[in-house]
């Protein structure tokens, strides 16, 4: 395993990062004219999350020009500019457009989340078009990033319905709940909560596990581990690691339905991804995840709550997974149908290249 570097390393390495983007910003095109050239603000694509994901995908349409680009397309999750440079890239006429995730507060990260929702407001501020991508991440950075004028649109995360899609024979029981992602020990509570949840689903009659896939923090393994033994549900529990991309869609396969408990999730891919695959979601019913999921899935009902994370009730998760369950077949096909209607990766490109046709014409 190679060495992380330490943090003062890392920070150094950040700030020497993000010195250079600023930099990069005055070698945008000297006009706009022609097709967009995109230069993506000091984001890096890849596999390590949502945004680098996202990144990829658009540079396998949009690639990255790293001199000579007409257009600058930033992540929330990327601040490297600075408003400085952003004014300078308004100068030339460069159009700026700010894909605009989840914001910081307490319930949601527990350092300076003033500082970090300060280095995003710069962007949101300035930029000429926001994709938000959901309802609830606007209200979020309304609240938090403060107000704007400009254009804006609510443009939800896509995802490739031909790769992500059901497999041709349902897996065999039992019924198989999948929860996955990076799980932190501060939310220890997504996985060992589900635990708890699967004892009670089976204490009332449903034959089912839970396989859990991701990077979960190890003293969160271990307590799952340790409740899964006491509720009498070891065998009922599979825990994996960390997995590629091209593995996901044979992970979603595995399953019957999917888990998630996360207070307030923005707009997370997994849920795209699992209904695609034709998982129905067991959620709460708080961030954008009831936008995305819709009728494919049951809610469990939690509410707003920015200071602290509501955690859903055992009790509750079991019935909704009874639920789920239950509707099995009907629910599945909701889910498949959802994600190919709204959250295709061919409609995803085809608005960004609209967008992009239609701010550079609005700067010729």
């Amino acid at each position: 395993m190679t060495a992380r570097p330490d943090p003062l390393l890392r920070r150094l390495l950040a700030l020497g990062w993000k010195g250079l983007a600023n930099l990069q910003t005055l070698l945008a095109a000297a006009n706009i004219q022609g097709e967009p050239r995109l230069w993506y603000g000091g984001a890096r694509a890849g596999e390590a999350g949502g945004p680098a994901l996202k990144l990829r995908k658009l540079q396998s349409v949009f690639p990255q020009h790293w001199r000579g680009f007409n257009l600058v397309y930033l992540l929330s999750a990327a601040p490297y500019l600075s408003a400085c440079a952003m004014k300078g890239l308004k100068r030339k006429g460069v159009p700026l457009v700010l894909n605009q995730n989840g914001v910081f507060y307490p319930a949601w990260f527990a350092g300076d989340w003033r500082a970090r929702n300060r280095s995003m407001a710069a962007a949101h501020e300035r930029a000429d078009h926001v994709l938000y991508q959901s309802g609830f991440c606007r209200r979020a950075a309304l609240r938090f990033l403060g107000e704007r004028q400009g254009r804006f649109e609510i443009l939800y995360n896509a995802v490739d319905t031909q790769a992500f899609r059901p497999p041709a024979q349902p897996p065999a029981p039992p019924f198989t709940f999948l929860i996955t992602g990076r799980i932190d020990a501060h939310q220890g509570y997504r996985l060992t909560q589900a635990v708890a949840a699967v004892g009670e689903a089976r204490r009332q009659g449903l034959n089912c596990r839970l396989l859990a896939a991701g990077v979960i923090a190890p003293e969160v393994k271990a307590q799952a581990l340790a409740l899964a033994e006491r509720c009498g549900v070891a065998r009922a529990l599979t825990i994996e690691g960390r997995y590629s991309q091209e593995q996901a869609p044979g992970l979603y396969r595995r399953a019957h339905a999917y888990l998630t408990l996360t207070h307030q999730d923005a707009c997370p891919s997994a849920v795209i991804e699992a209904m695609a695959s034709g998982l129905p979601v067991v959620h709460p019913t708080s961030g954008g995840v009831p936008e995305l999921v819709a009728e494919a899935g049951i809610g469990i009902p939690t509410g707003e709550d920015w200071d602290k994370a509501l955690i859903p009730e055992v009790q509750s998760i079991a019935q909704a997974m009874i639920g789920v369950a239950e509707a099995g077949v009907a629910l599945s096909l909701a889910a498949r149908q959802r994600a190919i209607g709204q959250f295709d990766i061919e409609n995803w490109l085809v608005r960004h290249q609209r967008l992009f046709h239609d701010l550079l014409a609005r700067h010729d």
